[in-house]
């Protein structure tokens, strides 16, 4: 039932794509010659509807080849924007190409700009409305997607959990599969040698297999029924708490090897375009800023003794030490390389604290990030004494340290920052090394903007 419903889904996604598109490229006509007063000459509001009427399959087809004819029930709607962004700008660069060959026919290149720009945001705000609807319904009871669960350990509750937390997404597992009845409230279907006759019963659109590492011996067997069943496997690895969201896999003569740390930014165009975005940035924000650093510096100086720039030595990318720069919000003392920072804390000048209200302190960390040192975004940097201490005790903490540290972060616009929980800050940290992309950093950018100019602490 739920592939019949993906199909008419698609189906529909296709159509209403189809005429967005068209009506985007009649809406770009118009406001390039009607609200620009521009000169259509002898090519009217016709020549650019036939173009987009002939470049539509081709739209489609890369709509299709990007995965946007796929199911997102279970994939955040970033992911489906940058696929569709990428298709779009890819379709227009084809339609660019066509309108240059067309040259002598003076087409207007205007028309074809604000096309991209508007038929992006109309095909984006119509997905965004199917997925409200969709979740609306499934909330309903209408089309789920029925799963057999196998496995009754701690990798099959919390797949159960995570389900419970998210209903709108319209899994309903019927039932599970085990060695021993150990689930409260879902129907037992037996144990493992009961899989076939449970298969053709349920008729399941889907088995997750959840088995523990003891279990493992039975998985071939598992998989072997649901393949002869013609039925999806998807498999929650027993070491799943070691992979990353976007796991990569190697191979080398014919073994596959799970890289488990392998991240966005290893790419180099994905480097290089980060770090051509912090050199940027900085140079402007330091420019724009400057007025309000000189200010500051002058405040420091005339309310407490010390130096301007408070620098501290912090751990960055690779593990490597760097001396961080601060505007000084305390009084010089003898644990600012080992004291924590707090809200309340009687080490604040009050200037200081006025500083440290509206981040006005972290400013000369710009002159890190156009060093180096730093990014604009990325989890932020530490103390070489708590490193030493969270790296025994909190998991996954030096996970941080493959990319540069930044001024903000995923965690700290979520709240996590000071004395706040170091697991849920390096939780948050990974999550966004692992879905780091450009648009996730200016998420974040606007998110931190939102919190200073709410007078929020970073």
């Amino acid at each position: 039932m739920v592939k019949e419903n993906q199909t008419l889904l698609n189906r529909l996604n296709g159509v209403t794509d189809g005429l967005m598109l068209i009506l985007s490229m009649m809406l770009a006509y118009f406001i390039r010659f009607y609200f620009f007063h521009g000169e259509p000459g002898h090519l009217g509001l016709s020549f650019y509807v036939c173009a987009i009427l002939i470049a539509l399959p081709l739209f489609l087809l890369l709509y299709g080849l990007f995965g946007l004819y796929e199911s997102f029930r279970s994939k955040n709607f970033i992911s489906e924007f940058s696929l569709l962004l990428r298709a779009n700008f890819l379709g227009a660069g084809v339609l660019m190409a066509a309108f240059f060959i067309l040259n002598k026919m003076h087409p207007s290149r205007w028309v074809l700009i604000v096309f991209f720009v508007i038929s992006t945001i109309s095909v984006t705000a119509k997905r965004w409305l199917m997925r409200r609807m969709l979740r609306f319904y499934r909330k309903k009871g209408y089309n789920l997607k029925h799963v057999l669960l196998v496995g009754s350990g701690e990798l099959a509750q919390g797949y159960l959990d995570a389900l419970a937390q998210n209903r709108d997404l319209g899994f309903e597992v019927n039932g599970y599969i085990a060695r021993h009845d150990k689930l409260s409230g879902l129907p037992y279907r037996g144990g493992y040698e009961a899989l076939p006759s449970t298969l053709t019963r349920l008729k399941p659109d889907e088995v997750v297999v959840a088995l523990e590492a003891d279990d493992y011996p039975y998985l071939a067997k598992i998989i072997a029924s649901c393949e002869k069943d013609g039925v999806k496997v998807s498999l929650i690895p027993f070491y799943t708490k070691f992979m990353p969201a976007h796991p990569v896999i190697d191979e080398i003569g014919g073994v596959s090897l799970v890289n488990l740390r392998h991240i966005p930014l290893d790419n180099i165009g994905n480097a290089f375009l980060k770090r051509t975005v912090d050199i940027v940035g900085s140079l402007v924000l330091i420019v724009l800023t400057s007025p309000l650093m000189l200010i500051s510096a002058i405040g420091v100086k005339l309310t407490s003794p010390g130096p301007i720039i408070f620098k501290q030595e912090r751990v960055g990318r690779g593990k490597e030490p760097f001396q961080m720069y601060k505007f000084r919000s305390m009084r010089v003392n003898a644990k600012q390389t080992t004291g924590w920072s707090r809200d309340v804390d009687p080490r604040k000048t009050k200037f200081g604290a006025f500083l440290r209200k509206f981040s006005i302190d972290e400013l000369p960390q710009f002159f890190n990030v156009l060093k180096g040192d730093m990014s604009l975004i990325g989890p932020r940097p530490e103390l070489p004494y708590f490193v030493n201490q969270f790296k025994e005790s909190v998991p996954l903490y030096m996970v941080k340290h493959q990319v540069r540290p930044g001024i903000t972060g995923w965690a700290q616009v979520n709240g996590y920052r000071g004395d706040t929980s170091i697991q849920a800050r390096i939780e948050h940290d990974i999550y966004y090394i692992e879905n780091w992309s450009l648009l996730f950093d200016v998420k974040i950018l606007l998110m931190t903007l939102s919190r200073v100019v709410n007078s929020e602490k970073l």
